[in-house]
């Protein structure tokens, strides 16, 4: 591989310099580097040409994709070219992501490497989402990006959880990687990482499609929520010396389900997978049983995967189940303790938590100070899981009294203690209580 120094200047295909500042990372094909070009920062992907095997498909892709532009602004696109050296070494410069996002690797392992520049020495730094919700919010978003792609018409040859890049604050999510991503049924651009590849993929039997990348969203969202391989368990960690075929067997033909119901010869391993084993007793049934059916059945089976919109409305019940209590307990509500079918309680302070029920889902939503409802749960066929359409206040004279403000921009109807239902204009709220009933305009809301 054709090196690049710090403080080089890279020419770019049509004109213009990059200089480059410093190293952000390195992948099996390429090393990334930090850039400045017309007074922005830049990550140039400098390519190690020697490991693509098919240089001029790899290339062509590439330029494919940049004339295609991206699904939207959500994913760090391939813009330009440099210029290639004497020697055929090239790379491609795409935005830099900001300073708010970190690597979804280390958001999972709970730290990041910091490399002091002076010293060269290696010190650790905690690395955490902020909330339950902003990791869920996560989740979603990553489903989102997978929906937008295959829209597109394109699916990813090669991912891992390297490929994105979130804000532990929000939620956010940025998708890098990019010069993986091709058209649907496309000979295969780079060889993928095994663990991240359908069965089918990693024997052969079929190129990369959406049905394929169903598998690989499974995959990484498991590791979000449960921070651990889904299949490796005791017998690939028994297999001591693992080539890249063997990897490609215990993820391809002899993959089995690290909580398989039905075959518990690859379950994980105490002192090993004891993260992996908290976690999965945490999460609600819903969430372990549409991993379990993503991982038995849609297995060697496509048509049992979850889809996108699966998986979204996973999620997002997910995120409307999480609890704020005001003594610091933040958990999914099956956690807490339930007095009976409308009401929780903190197994800590004892307080208790009111829910609502919507026409358009089965499932209860806790009530609590900071509570927020969104466009995608109050209108049944909208896909705006960001935009806050609703949020439980305290009354600002009146303390201890809670109210639902409005924060759309629709119109509600809600009833009132007088029995009558009274318009609710945007930006105005109403009292809960216990006969409250809310018309959103396509879906009902009671207590």
């Amino acid at each position: 591989m054709e090196k690049i120094n710090i403080g080089q200047e890279v020419e770019l295909q049509f004109g213009g310099r990059a200089r480059v500042s410093g190293v952000i990372g390195e992948g099996s094909h390429d090393t990334v580097y930090l850039a400045e070009y017309n007074g922005m920062k830049w990550a140039l992907k400098w390519y190690d040409t020697d490991k693509i095997t098919d240089l001029d498909r790899f290339r062509s892709n590439i330029k494919n994709n940049m004339a295609d532009g991206a699904p939207n602004n959500k994913f760090l696109w391939p813009r330009y070219f440099t210029k290639e050296t004497e020697k055929g070494s090239f790379g491609i410069m795409l935005e830099c992501k900001p300073d708010s996002f970190e690597p979804m690797r280390d958001l999972l392992r709970g730290y990041k490497k910091i490399i002091e520049p002076d010293t060269g020495k290696i010190t650790k730094k905690k690395v955490r989402f902020s909330s339950l919700h902003a990791m869920v919010t996560a989740g979603i978003n990553i489903i989102h990006g997978f929906r937008q792609l295959h829209r597109f018409g394109k699916c990813y040859h090669q991912m891992s959880r390297n490929s994105f890049f979130i804000n532990p604050d929000t939620g956010a999510v940025l998708i890098g990687g990019c010069d993986n991503i091709a058209p649907v049924g496309s000979e295969l651009v780079l060889e993928g990482r095994p663990a991240y590849l359908a069965p089918e993929v990693n024997e052969d039997i079929t190129l990369p499609d959406a049905e394929t990348d169903k598998f690989t969203m499974a995959v990484i969202l498991f590791q979000l929520l449960f921070r651990g391989d889904p299949f490796e368990g005791e017998k690939v960690v028994m297999d001591v010396c693992l080539s890249n075929d063997d990897l490609r067997r215990h993820y391809g033909r002899d993959a089995v389900f690290v909580f398989d119901p039905d075959n518990d010869t690859n379950r994980p391993v105490r002192g090993i997978h004891d993260g992996l084993m908290k976690f999965w007793d945490i999460y609600p049934d819903y969430v372990r049983n549409a991993f379990i059916k993503s991982f038995t059945a849609g297995l060697m089976n496509k048509e049992e995967r979850l889809t996108e919109d699966d998986f979204q409305k996973i999620f997002i019940r997910l995120r409307s189940e999480i609890i704020s209590c005001s003594c610091g307990k933040t958990d999914f509500m099956t956690l807490f303790d339930r007095p009976d079918i409308r009401t929780f309680k903190c197994p800590n302070c004892l307080m208790e938590f009111s829910t609502l029920s919507f026409s358009n889902f089965k499932n209860r939503v806790p009530l609590y100070i900071g509570k927020k409802f969104y466009e995608c749960e109050i209108w049944p066929d909208s896909e705006d899981f960001l935009t806050v359409a609703g949020e439980l206040v305290e009354n600002k004279f009146r303390p201890g009294l809670l109210g639902i403000k409005n924060c759309s921009d629709k119109k509600w109807r809600a009833k009132m203690p007088d029995g009558v239902f009274h318009d609710i204009d945007p930006g105005k709220g109403f009292p809960i209580w216990p006969g409250l009933e809310i018309d959103f305009g396509a879906v009902i809301a009671k207590i």
